[in-house]
């Protein structure tokens, strides 16, 4: 069975807070709580690129979908500009998030949305525990 559950975000910086928690939230629901810290720290810097870098002040678009074996974190933006991991210098306060995500998550990518937009995903494979 495949639970699912989205919801949209302002675009100011208490969403990030919002969104760890919505996220959080929806996997202790669902009873998923072996990779939960992983996919929240994620979702965090998913959902802060897309704060940071949007054009606009759309907001953007949480969604989670979890199965037996995967959960699917997607962050949907206004931008159609792909994001891409960068070499941030020791000294750099940022830079680091879609690396951190690459570490952390089983996969990730980055998908245009229609009509305008960006869908950044990263999926968590959760060893076929059943919630």
């Amino acid at each position: 069975m495949t639970e699912t559950t989205q919801r949209f975000f302002e675009s100011r910086a208490e969403s990030i807070g919002q969104d760890r928690q919505f996220t959080t939230e929806a996997l202790a629901d669902w009873g998923f709580a072996s990779r939960a810290e992983d996919i929240r720290l994620c979702v965090s810097e998913l959902a802060t690129n897309a704060l940071v870098h949007a054009d606009d002040d759309h907001g953007f678009l949480v969604k989670i979908d979890a199965d037996e074996e995967v959960v699917r974190l997607e962050v949907h933006d206004s931008r159609r500009e792909h994001p891409q991991a960068r070499q941030a210098a020791d000294t750099d306060t940022s830079g680091r998030g879609l690396t951190l995500v690459s570490v952390l998550a089983d996969g990730w990518g980055v998908e245009d949305r229609t009509p305008s937009g960006k869908i950044v995903w990263s999926s968590f494979k959760t060893g076929g525990t059943t919630p």
